[in-house]
């Protein structure tokens, strides 16, 4: 035990005191946040609303279309179409609409937009959305003889609540914050297999090429010394995901007091957001939003989290470790040897795109107790719920088996790396690597 404590020590020091470490780990998430900072800084000096003037002499939107946002509708009257273009050159307007006479709103099939410049294909969008909505409302209001109240009414849909067993009720909001948390949690841990994989991969095959590992075999087994270098690399991760939770929480509040209206414009960055939020806002449904966040179980999503992302890194590192001890220096011999490593990865990204969506199919279930998945599915399924979605069952047989399966990968691999550090000059196939794993010494 002494003797994997120094390797993982040796591990640990050689890669966190490299200015690469440091780059990567500090650098990088700074520039980041800053080119996001200085996005949201140019969207907010930059923002100006589109403006459209209606002229509209034939009464077929009603007076009234949605402006809300950057997109404005501006009625006008007694302006021709030359008057307007006039107007637009003048820079008043960005476009305008102009409805003759003998225009009935029955018959309305196209309507032309005169702008200056060139239209954006998301502002196009929006633009036809809302004039469309308009001549829809009007439309069936003309036909059916009724107010605009008595249309809003018509057309209010019913709220449909879902309630478990017991009778408590699930909203929407608990459903979408259970939705980003799994998918958010499952995908940062198929992240987290391929990059800290690779770099245990990486770090064999640099002591096998540097003749390296010949010395430390010496006087360290080969189960010894891959196992000291897994966990070594797995806390060089831990510090990684420390330093950037810490940066992440320091420069968002950062960012907001040095670019003041950042909040409000965030929409040009992620367009939808803001209305998504005044929505419920307006609504009032931000109480149900607060409520669905306290439905959800956050300390035992970070409990087993972090317990899947250690398993998970343990068992995949295991091996990749020992198909670093069977490759020489050409990284094209240890692309071949990995599919068999990375098709379960990527197996468990498709299982999981399902678990978000459906958490309790039956393959869901499966992916979530199948070891080579579990870290993946299993934190997908985790925020819907436990016991409702995932049963304690579940949760712990999923847990056995995920130890299980890393005890099991790390006996095999260490009887592959035993051979495998210490075999030069020759390609080796699957097939003899499992020869190697279950020959008798």
């Amino acid at each position: 035990m002494n003797k994997i404590w120094i390797v993982a020590r040796r591990e640990f020091l050689s890669r966190v005191q490299k200015k690469t470490f440091l780059l990567t780990t500090i650098l990088l998430p700074l520039i980041i946040f800053g080119i996001y900072g200085a996005i949201i800084y140019f969207s907010v000096k930059s923002s100006d609303n589109f403006v459209i003037a209606i002229a509209d002499n034939a009464n077929v939107f009603g007076g009234k279309i949605e402006s809300k946002d950057d997109l404005k509708f501006e009625f006008v009257k007694g302006e021709t179409e030359t008057t307007l273009r006039q107007k637009l050159k003048g820079k008043k307007y960005n476009g305008f609409v102009f409805v003759p006479d003998s225009f009935k709103i029955e018959n309305v099939k196209d309507l032309s937009i005169v702008s200056g410049k060139t239209i954006g294909l998301l502002t196009r969008e929006k633009i036809e959305r809302r004039i469309n909505n308009a001549l829809e409302e009007q439309r069936l209001m003309s036909s059916l003889n009724i107010t605009k109240t008595k249309l809003d009414s018509l057309q209010k849909g019913n709220k449909v609540n879902f309630a478990t067993l017991e009778g408590k009720v699930e909203g929407d909001a608990k459903a979408g914050i259970s939705f980003g948390v799994g998918y958010a949690s499952g995908f940062l841990i198929y992240i987290i297999l391929f990059i800290y994989g690779s770099m245990v991969m990486r770090g064999v095959m640099e002591e096998k090429t540097n003749r390296i590992a010949e010395v430390i075999i010496s006087s360290v087994k080969p189960f010894q010394l891959m196992m000291g270098k897994i966990t070594g690399i797995g806390a060089v991760g831990l510090v990684q995901f420390l330093i950037w939770i810490l940066l992440t929480v320091f420069l968002r509040i950062l960012l907001p007091m040095l670019i003041p209206g950042m909040n409000e414009t965030t929409e040009m960055i992620q367009p939808g957001t803001t209305q998504a939020v005044q929505a419920v806002k307006s609504s009032g449904a931000m109480n149900s939003f607060m409520n669905g966040l306290s439905d959800v179980n956050f300390p035992l999503i970070a409990a087993c989290f972090i317990f899947y992302f250690l398993g998970g890194y343990l068992l995949y590192s295991s091996l990749f470790a020992a198909v670093g001890s069977a490759v020489n220096e050409d990284p094209q011999d240890a692309q071949s040897l990995l599919l068999p490593v990375t098709m379960p990865i990527i197996f468990a990204i498709v299982i999981m795109t399902k678990a978000v969506n459906d958490p309790t199919s039956g393959l869901a279930v499966f992916g979530s107790l199948f070891p080579l998945t579990s870290p993946i599915v299993m934190m997908a399924r985790i925020p819907f719920g436990v016991p409702n979605t995932v049963p304690y069952w579940e949760l712990g047989l999923s847990m056995l088996l995920l130890i299980g399966g890393f005890i099991c990968t790390t006996w095999l691999s260490g009887k592959i790396y035993r051979v495998g550090i210490l075999m030069y000059g020759k390609k080796v196939t699957w097939k003899e690597m499992w020869k190697w794993a279950f020959r008798k010494n």
